[in-house]
């Protein structure tokens, strides 16, 4: 049997298995979080289908369909049988059209029962759409230093503590400096990041937490951009410094990136991003450092370049409500959630000056 069913419908349904048959490509650029991919037709498959489409006639275009389709049909439904073991399957395509419901229909034959999304792929991308474009209903707490302090590794604690902290970057694939991809990969597409990020955000709503925690960013991450309005709730947070010994802030940064192989190879690449900025006899000295293998004199002075261009304090400052010193961490971090548990039992959105008597 095939039941039609509505975006918003996906969350009264328990342990979906979500099914996007839509090619690689498509699925690769976005599709519905956590859902899996059994594409009716391969990237090329759909080209060619398009084209005999636009250019010769729709009814030639579903003659090749069939012809290519015909052969995969058994390898499909098997595997659709496998994921229906697990929880109830819900088809989709770009827009709930002939694709979803051609595995659709195969499927109920074989009997298998299906959902099928009205809609398709497109009706997910218009809520993530619509949800951006208004204000953020959470309160926002925002995590601010100079880089190395360690603002990632608080976001981690705190989110396996309980706390609703969302990693910007990771879901970027993106640290956010010109050094932001070394080591990580492709990073994602615009759609995909957004529906990464509302999945989190939908999240930590139904644990019932009005507020959110992150680390400030520019407008723009890696290849990716927050949505405006979301960004904007960011600016107008509650600003937490952090700050850190130059000593560990070093040992943290050799850290991460003596971890990821070819490292300095990547690092050189990526220096010369910054010639504009550096000129080209202060790249030939960071150059001559990597070669020499002084890797903590290196960091010392990327560090000095970084700390003048974002300008952060590396002490305490009357500019924030709240500060966090690394230099002894577990306490750091007990004093920080304490923070926001009782900024969070104040009523409605944080106000500045009943945050700043807490933080005294």
């Amino acid at each position: 049997m095939i039941n039609e069913i509505v975006v918003d419908e996906l969350e009264n349904l328990k342990n979906p298995i979500l099914v996007d048959v839509r090619s690689e490509g498509e699925y690769l650029e976005d599709t519905i979080p956590g859902a899996l991919n059994l594409p009716l037709f391969n990237n090329e498959e759909r080209a060619r289908v398009g084209t005999t489409y636009t250019q010769i006639s729709p009814a030639m275009a579903k003659e090749e369909g069939l012809e290519i389709v015909g052969p995969k049909l058994p390898d499909l439904v098997k595997q659709a049988q496998l994921w229906a073991e697990e929880g109830p399957l819900v088809l989709f395509c770009w827009r709930g059209g002939m694709r979803s419901k051609s595995v659709a229909t195969v499927l109920d034959l074989m009997g298998v029962s299906v959902y099928r999304l009205q809609g398709g792929y497109k009706s997910y991308r218009k809520k993530i759409v619509e949800f951006f474009e208004q204000d953020p209903s959470f309160s926002f707490f925002v995590l601010r230093g100079n880089t190395g302090v360690g603002k990632t590794e608080i976001l981690k604690r705190l989110k396996s503590d309980g706390y609703p902290a969302i990693d910007l970057e990771k879901l970027a694939n993106n640290r956010g400096s010109v050094f932001g991809d070394v080591g990580l990969g492709s990073a994602p597409s615009q759609k995909k990041f957004e529906s990464l990020l509302y999945e989190e955000l939908m999240e930590i709503k139904a644990k019932g937490h009005s507020y959110i925690i992150v680390e400030c960013e520019s407008k723009r991450i890696g290849r990716v951009t927050l949505p405006m309005k979301f960004y904007k709730a960011m600016q107008q947070g509650t600003q937490i410094l952090i700050y850190d010994s130059i000593s560990n802030r070093v040992n943290r940064l050799l850290r991460e990136y003596t971890e990821i192989p070819n490292a300095l190879d990547q690092i050189r690449a990526a220096f010369a991003r910054l010639e504009k900025n550096l000129g080209h006899k202060k790249i030939e000295q960071y150059n001559l450092l990597l070669d020499e293998g002084k890797l903590e004199d290196f960091t010392i002075n990327l560090l000095e370049y970084y700390d003048a261009l974002y300008g952060y304090p590396n002490k305490p400052s009357s500019e924030y409500v709240f500060e966090v010193n690394q230099t002894a961490q577990d306490q750091a971090i007990r004093n920080l959630e304490d923070f926001l548990e009782k900024s969070a039992a104040l009523p409605g959105t944080p106000v500045q000056d009943e945050i700043s008597n807490i933080a005294k």
